[in-house]
């Protein structure tokens, strides 16, 4: 197993982003997502310009709630509900400077697709099945939670076309001590 070379580094332990309604996003990553919720922060709102000087952000913006969730095996998420005067309500897509997508495995691709589809979650396009080079053998589509945000649905059972190549291997919530 690689470890960093940053003294005292051990990994990712969680991932923040912003939506536009923590409540709503909690039904959809804990009921259709079945990720567990754990404690609320909030509000903070301050006079001065701790908000620029500490997180980059208009000096009037009020982080109404933050929330944290677990989802299975892999790092934490970190939930913003955020007003600000400049705030942009549309969500980056991948091709934008800090766009993103959160990527979710699952050991049974169809059986997930097919509950994400019951739940009324729009699945983007269709399944990408790889049969050749590094990422061959997985299969993943894209779909969106109900403001927009790109998520993935990812699963290589059968492991990475990679690993015929080499010893080393990614991170995977499958084998997360791997």
């Amino acid at each position: 197993m690689s470890k960093t070379k940053v003294p005292g580094l051990r990994g990712v332990e969680h991932i923040g982003f912003t939506v536009p309604d923590i409540d709503e996003a909690t039904r959809f990553f804990v009921d259709v997502l079945g990720c567990e919720q754990f404690y609320d922060l909030g509000p903070f709102r301050f006079d001065d310009d701790w908000m620029t000087r500490q997180l980059n952000l208009h000096p009037r913006t009020i982080m109404k709630r933050l929330r944290f969730f677990r989802c299975g095996h892999g790092p934490n998420f970190e939930v913003f509900e955020y007003e600000a005067p400049d705030q942009r309500a549309e969500p980056p897509k991948n091709s934008d400077i800090g766009g993103h997508h959160l990527a979710f495995y699952s050991d049974d691709f169809d059986a997930t697709l097919n509950w994400l589809r019951a739940h009324e979650v729009e699945i983007l396009g269709d399944p990408v099945v790889r049969h050749e080079g590094p990422s061959a053998g997985q299969t993943w589509v894209y779909f969106l939670t109900p403001w927009g945000m790109q998520l993935e649905l990812v699963s290589f059972p059968n492991g990475k076309g990679y690993e015929a190549e080499t010893d080393l291997r990614l991170w995977s919530p499958v084998n997360p001590e791997g």
